[in-house]
């Protein structure tokens, strides 16, 4: 399932249930950490460019994370089965 946006908060979960700090996603991304850091520090939806929030969502997708899109519950994230943090 597709979302159209990702919340500063659910990149925040998703790096806490993969244990990554902000330098992980760096490297596993290819953003730079003053990037990250930068967009980590506001509430909402994650700003940026649409290659740099393209990048953050694919490398927490490759790692094995699930973004949850709103459905009433609200939006969220999970890891998929078998997959260790």
């Amino acid at each position: 399932m597709s979302i159209e946006f990702l919340s500063v908060r659910q990149v925040k979960a998703a790096r806490a249930l993969l244990a990554w700090s902000q330098h992980d996603m760096a490297k596993a991304s290819g953003v730079s950490y003053p990037t990250i850091a930068r967009l980590e520090k506001s509430d909402g939806n994650l700003g940026g460019r649409e290659s740099t929030i393209a990048a953050i969502r694919s490398a927490l997708e490759a790692a094995g994370v699930e973004f949850i899109a709103e459905n009433g519950g609200g939006a969220g994230v999970r890891l998929k089965k078998g997959v260790t943090g």
